[in-house]
């Protein structure tokens, strides 16, 4: 077992503030238990099912994607709209090894949210039901343009598409984090209906919260990859350390909103309609930065009001998400050059949803 220093000072730190006493213990358990139930065990649930239909029929989506010539595209950007970022490394790698081509990297760029897309999909339904779609008909389009007009090859010469390494085996951490999310994930579906189901059937849904959070907390402090997980690797070893990087996001973005809002005074959702004109332009520009932390803030911004539709649209497109990391490494040119691509339609959505329909969704 690996102990990454300054994960285990994060995790010590959240640890002391949910365990501080009177309101600041309380507000952050109650966080730690909601990031948990609204937007971890869906999370999981959904990793799952991807990771071990992936195991259970073995299909190289590279290969096929290389195959598909005139569908690359297409594949890429739907690849790229999963939520997640598992699909949109797929395209990176394929595009390392000659399989496809640039225009469906930047497909698959711009129509992936990345990890935010949980957040979104437990918490503003409606609003992924919109966007989800959007990015993935942006993506094609972009996509399309791309291979009809860039005539430049930023394919790397040689290299490897071996980018996370592999933990091998099936550990008992990953069989104690799925123990809380399978009553997590009930207690969540409750919560979306509006019902109490800890008072109906007696569930300790915040000792469920608090168990999964911790248990995330340590599979991440002491987990051996970055982000992303080899696809080697067992399905719920893959969900257990997936997951666990993406609620320590989660969990620092809600405890960020509502320190803010609880401890410092302010009124983010004042602040920012302030400067609504230029909101667009600041969450496309927050898409240039790699990673999902970012991202899950924004959407964070976006499901508490503090932001509206067109801003989240804007980050949404712009950003590559986790699949940048492995982008960069296998491809820096591609990754850079797709980034930028996809900043134009990124903008060209916002400003017309903040032009045309300021208040849509929001």
């Amino acid at each position: 077992m690996t102990i990454r220093p300054r994960r285990l000072v994060l995790a010590a730190v959240l640890a002391a503030l949910a365990a501080a006493p009177g309101d600041l213990g309380a507000l952050t358990r109650g966080l730690m238990q909601d990031a948990f139930v609204q937007v971890s065990v869906f999370v999981a649930a959904t990793l799952l099912i991807f990771y071990g239909l992936e195991r259970l029929f073995r299909f190289d989506l590279g290969l096929a994607m290389g195959n598909a010539r005139a569908m690359q595209v297409p594949i890429a950007a739907f690849l790229g709209a999963t939520p997640g970022c598992g699909g949109a490394v797929v395209v990176v790698a394929a595009y390392a090894s000659g399989k496809v081509s640039f225009g469906a990297v930047v497909a698959t760029l711009t129509a992936t949210m990345g990890d935010a897309a949980f957040l979104l999909i437990a918490t503003r339904p409606d609003a992924a039901l919109v966007l989800l779609p959007a990015q993935f008909a942006v993506g094609i389009l972009t996509g399309w343009l791309i291979d009809r007009f860039v005539r430049t090859d930023y394919r790397p010469r040689g290299g490897s598409c071996d980018i996370v390494p592999a933990i091998g085996r099936l550990r008992a951490r990953d069989l104690a984090y799925l123990a809380p999310v399978v009553p997590g994930l009930v207690v969540g579906a409750a919560q979306i209906g509006g019902v109490q189901i800890d008072a109906i059937l007696g569930l300790p849904a915040g000792w469920i919260g608090l168990a999964g959070a911790f248990a995330g907390l340590a599979i991440w402090t002491a987990s051996p990859v970055t982000a992303m997980t080899n696809p080697a690797d067992h399905p719920v070893t893959r969900m257990a350390e997936e997951t666990s990087f993406i609620s320590v996001w989660v969990i620092l973005a809600y405890l960020a909103y509502d320190y803010t809002a609880a401890y410092a005074g302010l009124d983010l959702k004042a602040m920012f309609g302030a400067i609504s004109p230029v909101l667009p332009l600041v969450g496309a520009a927050i898409g240039f930065i790699p990673g999902c932390g970012p991202q899950v803030l924004v959407a964070t911004l976006y499901v508490n009001g503090a932001i509206p539709f067109s801003a989240l649209a804007a980050n949404a497109i712009s950003n590559d998400g986790d699949a940048l990391f492995p982008a960069i490494a296998l491809a820096p040119r591609a990754a850079v050059m797709a980034t930028v691509f996809s900043t134009l339609p990124a903008l060209v959505v916002a400003y017309g949803l903040h032009i045309f329909a300021p208040g849509f969704l929001n």
